[in-house]
């Protein structure tokens, strides 16, 4: 019987944080994972070549939380890294997001702060009221540069038309008026010093945590017998799609190891809205600051099937989730935290933050 016990689905930033603040509270905590390692999509490891991939795509850490920022200071060392982006069209490469140097290198221009601004107020289309993602870039930059940078872009990624996703997948974007050529801006930027997993290891290593990956929450017997459930899975699957699935938009990672190549691109991510099925390549070594022969890269492809990597922010998929969300609220055992479990395009500094605030709620229960 595990009465005094709180189970976990999932070993990814909110299964792990939640586990960590139970188990130094003094509750006891049994963590699962289906997958054969714990960090969720941040896992990354030693690749055949030795480099440090992604195994899941780039992960970023950023955040203007020094709350969250000291909180995961505890379980790791960090490297100080900017992320810088570049998108191809037309065969060159220009800062992305859009800033001065894009428009002044895409339009041969030489526009100053102010001359910028000028430049998005002549060629923007106001849009009111602002509903899609459509309405959110022409609103801002006009048709030419959406047509160059983000309409093949999202058709790729989301599988949809900008103008059937909500504003919300535009307006995380953001277009400058200066040179700034950062991809984030947030006040915290830093990648962990020995990687993820390396943290997360360290998240979960204490007495009162026990941990098993490769368990699925159906083969855990004996659900009713423990404190407290922590879902950070999909809800829908918790729930048996009682309603139906939610859609997500899955990918498929290939990576390659470039054995004879020092630095593949000169910045983390490329970007590639027009060309190929895939959406962006990134080269690892500028990510991690790993210093070696070769160079090791992961291309993306978006896909309808597959895990379950982003919620598709439309309105009838939050009127979906609405009905297992309802379901949620009326669990006085069960609790829900996470991109897949909330439904929601959490970045990784704001899992952190629902997880502290999820277990504050919990041990009030417990």
């Amino acid at each position: 019987m595990n009465t005094q016990t709180t189970l976990i689905i999932g070993a990814g930033f909110a299964g792990s944080v939640i586990a960590r603040e139970l188990a130094e509270a003094g509750q006891q905590v049994h963590i699962i994972d289906k997958r054969p390692h714990i960090a969720g999509n941040a896992y990354d490891e030693l690749d055949a070549h030795g480099v440090l991939v992604h195994r899941y795509g780039p992960h970023i850490f950023h955040t203007n939380s020094e709350k969250v920022f000291k909180y995961l200071s505890r379980f790791t060392e960090w490297r100080p890294y900017e992320h810088r982006v570049l998108g191809v069209v037309d065969g060159k490469t220009y800062p992305f997001p859009i800033n001065r140097s894009t428009l002044n290198q895409l339009y041969a221009l030489d526009l100053d702060e102010a001359g910028a601004a000028a430049f998005f107020e002549k060629v923007r289309e106001p849009r009111e009221p602002i509903r899609s993602s459509e309405d959110v870039v022409l609103n801002s930059v006009g048709r030419d540069l959406y047509e160059k940078f983000f309409l093949n872009y999202t058709r790729k990624q989301w599988g949809l038309e900008p103008s059937q996703l909500k504003a919300g997948v535009a307006a995380r974007i953001p277009t400058r008026t200066n040179t700034d050529d950062r991809y984030f801006t947030d006040t915290f930027q830093a990648m962990p010093l020995h990687g993820y997993t390396r943290m997360f290891e360290n998240l979960l290593d204490h007495p009162n945590i026990r941990m098993e990956t490769s368990v699925d929450f159906a083969d855990v017997p004996d659900h009713d017998g423990y404190a407290h459930i922590v879902c950070t899975g999909p809800i829908d699957s918790f729930y048996g799609y009682r309603f139906g699935r939610l859609p997500y938009r899955s990918l498929r990672f290939e990576h390659a190891h470039l054995a004879d190549t020092k630095q593949f691109q000169s910045v983390g991510t490329v970007n590639y809205p027009n060309d190929h099925a895939y959406t962006r390549i990134t080269e690892f070594k500028h990510l991690t600051g790993q210093q070696c022969d070769g160079t090791s890269i992961v291309r993306e492809y978006p896909m309808a099937d597959g895990d379950p990597y982003y919620p598709i922010p439309r309105d009838e998929n939050e009127a979906l989730f609405k009905q297992y969300e309802a379901l949620a609220d009326a669990e006085k055992n069960v609790t829900f935290v996470g991109r897949l479990a909330q439904y929601r395009y959490y970045n990784m500094d704001q899992v952190v933050a629902a997880a502290l605030s999820a277990s504050q709620k919990i041990m009030e229960k417990l």
